[in-house]
């Protein structure tokens, strides 16, 4: 999923992304509250980590501001500063879950899970017929036999899945799979889908194409 990440402090930025985006995360990154008021104004993220102690808007400035235009983008909210006083004020301005510093990187990556889970209304299991993709470990199963997949191909199956019975269009596609510093090719889109349909078909799980609107994954019957 796409995840904006707010934190000034470089280090901890580039450490945190580049652990996201091996969860084949998309991430993009902005170090000020007034950057990340503008991202959230004009993209559209699944999630949203936002540090606290920013230079210029706070980052409950930010939570503020976004709550104000009614968005519903899940926020985890990082603090150095863990009292009782600052997660209550967080929460009560819409923070959807606080993580204090120092944390370990599990831990943070379990949170997020949690949130684009909640954020879907999805399992740690996402199935359709015999296939099973385990969320949490990344890893595709058809009847217990794991399936290859390259991280990005296991980012467009699992949005499908997300979205079974619903057709995915390429704009929303791109929206969710990639970030700013991304290199996006014309036909990057349709690369991953043809690739991810030769290692799939075999299983009888079709990707159909829905021409001019995009691709969709029908419900199983049990889903059905």
């Amino acid at each position: 999923m796409r995840i904006l990440l707010v934190e000034d402090d470089k280090v901890l930025a580039d450490a945190l992304s580049r652990a996201l985006v091996q969860s084949a995360h998309a991430v993009d990154m902005v170090s000020t509250g007034e950057m990340a008021d503008h991202a959230l104004t004009l993209g559209i993220y699944d999630l949203a980590i936002l540090d606290i102690g920013l230079p210029g808007l706070s980052g409950l400035d930010v939570l503020r501001r976004l709550r104000a235009r009614r968005s519903t983008t899940p926020v985890l909210m990082l603090t150095a500063f863990d009292t009782l006083q600052d997660r209550v004020r967080g929460l009560d301005l819409g923070a959807d879950d606080y993580l204090a510093k120092p944390f370990d990187l599990p831990e943070l990556e379990a949170r997020v899970r949690a949130l684009l889970r909640r954020g879907t209304n999805s399992t740690p299991y996402l199935e359709h017929g015999l296939l099973r993709f385990d969320t949490v470990g990344r890893r595709v199963f058809y009847e217990k036999r794991p399936l290859e997949l390259s991280p990005r191909e296991l980012a467009v199956l699992e949005l499908l899945l997300m979205r079974a019975g619903r057709v995915v269009s390429k704009e929303q596609m791109v929206n969710h799979l990639y970030g700013w510093d991304d290199e996006v090719g014309d036909n990057a889109i349709e690369v991953n889908i043809y690739r991810l349909r030769k290692k799939l078909e075999p299983f009888g799980c079709e990707i159909r194409t829905v021409r001019g609107m995009g691709y969709l994954m029908d419900r199983s019957d049990a889903e059905a």
